[in-house]
Parts: structure tokens; sequence; C-alpha cells
């Protein structure tokens, strides 16, 4: 934790190690501007800011709810332009939570097919496979 509560900052280590997102994320995320660049020491390195772990935690959690960069985008634009609202977010979540149910609904779909397949195969050593040919046949 030392490196942590360097006075300069965040080293780029830390800040992968504190929100668990990969050290080349980081930096693509920076290529994409979605993270601002951080300043550099006088070797390069780079340093972040408190302000950059909050908004690169909230990258992470917005991804792991399956918001695309370009949703995550428009949220943090709204944010930086401090014109957060709250109706905005929620239109954006209600139709990413109707993209998800629809995946949902695929994935099940998709399950039922596989079993069905499945079903019908001995999974034996026989020349005919039911899979193969339902897949053919498809």
């Amino acid at each position: 934790m030392d490196e942590i509560t360097n006075a300069r900052g965040y080293p780029i280590g830390a800040m992968s190690r504190e929100t668990g997102v990969n050290i080349e994320t980081i930096r693509y995320y920076e290529r994409i501007e979605l993270m601002p660049k951080p300043d550099r020491t006088a070797g390069g390195n780079r340093q972040y800011t408190h302000d950059h772990l909050k908004r690169l935690s909230f990258i992470k959690r917005s991804r792991e709810l399956g918001f695309s960069i370009d949703e995550i985008r428009a949220m943090l634009a709204m944010v930086d332009q401090d014109h957060v609202s709250c109706g905005e977010v929620h239109a954006m979540t209600m139709a990413h939570l109707g993209s998800v149910k629809n995946k949902i609904r695929h994935l099940k779909q998709l399950e039922r097919a596989l079993t069905n397949m499945a079903a019908e195969c001995a999974a034996g050593d026989v020349p005919d496979c039911p899979i193969i040919e339902t897949l053919f046949n498809a």
C-alpha cells in the first residue's frame, strides 16, 4: 500500500491491483479516451489521481453489468459536463436491461435446441451422428 499512498499519485500497477483491471486494459481506456491521460513522472511513469481510480472503478463496474463502451462514454460525458440526468441514466439502464432480457431469451432458445439435439444422440460409436445431421440440415 505504500506505493498507493505516494504523494505523487497511484502508479498504473496500483490502479490495476486496486480495481482488478488489467494494466493493458487501463492503457486501452486511455487510448480510446474513456480514461483521461494521467500526469507522468520525470521518468515517464503514469501517476493517477484518486479521481482516476474512481473513474476506472466506474468503468469496470459498468462493464461487469454489460454496458457497452459507447454507453459508458455517454454516462461519463454527462458526469464530465456536470449534466447528469437521472432520467437519462434510467432510460439507458432500462434499454440495456431490455437488451439483456432479449439475450437471455435467445440463450434459453439455444439451450433448448442444444438439449434436444443432444437427446437425439446415443453418444455411441455409430457412424451416423444425429447432431451432425441436424447441423447439416439446419
